[in-house]
């Protein structure tokens, strides 16, 4: 695969999906021995929606210990227990609010410019439109915490077959709560999420996605279809989407959003990720 479009982005590597056969304390390390410098986690404390002191400084010893930046963090999202966000659960309301301080303090000590909020599924029993009004309501909250620590607030679209009950599934069902957050805080924080691997699996126009949200776009994420692996073994042709990501002004630019970063969010084809980035020349990892 030809990565000379590559050359012109950052990449950050998400630790909650590669490096997964390490210990999560391991990982950052295990990062930066294979020439990365930035990273992205998932809420990175399962269904502990307020981890203890020791384990928030054991995991930013961990960082700063193997110089790495982490660039964004989920907040809570209960992916440990099968679901998908909190911010429109109705029973997770506490849960959520108490956890936002937690991570915006947890990713402003590690550098991040970026907070993941993953939407919710939908609940048995509860009104859509009661869900959607507790979501902007969260949503709203998240964005002015992020704020607050100089970042930006990602949504984002998954897939359908994978989480049949997410209800934006698509870029547009994204981009439209992104453009509701950001009426109602008047802030402009809030971004589109645009994974790649979530939208082809929908069927989406990827490069269509890319010309239509080009300004909406905060952070990118990557994996190959239909298998969430590393770029060059499915489906997806990644030169052109880095051309065109470049093309629409996703570069790396000190302030915005994770850096103009390209977030490597697939599971190695092998299971041993450090033998999964021969596709990116080793002077590409580094974040700029």
């Amino acid at each position: 695969m030809d990565v000379t479009a590559a050359a012109k982005h950052g990449f950050t590597v998400n630790l909650s999906i590669l490096f997964g056969e390490l210990p999560l304390l391991e990982r950052p390390a295990a990062a930066a021995a294979a020439g990365f410098t930035a990273a992205e986690l998932w809420w990175p404390f399962g269904a502990e929606h307020s981890p203890s002191r020791a384990e928030l400084d054991a995991l930013r010893k961990a960082f700063s210990d193997a110089g790495v930046r982490l660039t964004g963090l989920n907040l809570l999202d209960d992916l440990s227990l099968g679901a998908r966000g909190t911010v429109s659960v109705p029973s997770e309301r506490d849960r959520f609010r108490a956890n936002l301080p937690v991570a915006a303090e947890l990713a402003a000590s590690l550098g991040a410019t970026a907070l993941n909020a993953l939407y919710g599924n939908r609940v048995e029993g509860v009104e859509p439109a009661e869900q959607d009004a507790l979501a902007l309501e969260n949503l709203v909250l998240a964005a002015r915490a992020a704020h607050e620590i100089g970042a930006v607030l990602l949504i984002e679209a998954l897939n359908k077959a994978e989480s049949p009950d997410y209800p934006l599934v698509s870029a547009a069902a994204a981009v439209e709560v992104v453009d509701k957050v950001n009426a109602a805080t008047g802030l402009g924080n809030a971004r589109f999420l645009c994974d790649l691997y979530h939208l082809a699996k929908n069927g989406e126009d990827l490069a269509a996605v890319i010309d239509t949200h080009a300004d909406k776009i905060g952070h990118v994420q990557i994996a190959d279809t239909p298998g969430r692996n590393e770029p060059g073994t499915g489906e997806l042709d990644f030169e052109d989407l880095f051309a065109r990501l470049s093309a629409a002004g996703h570069r790396p630019v000190g302030g915005s959003a994770a850096g103009g970063l390209i977030g490597l969010e697939y599971r190695p084809s092998t299971g041993v990720s450090a033998d999964s980035f021969d596709w990116l020349p080793r002077e590409l990892r580094a974040a700029r």
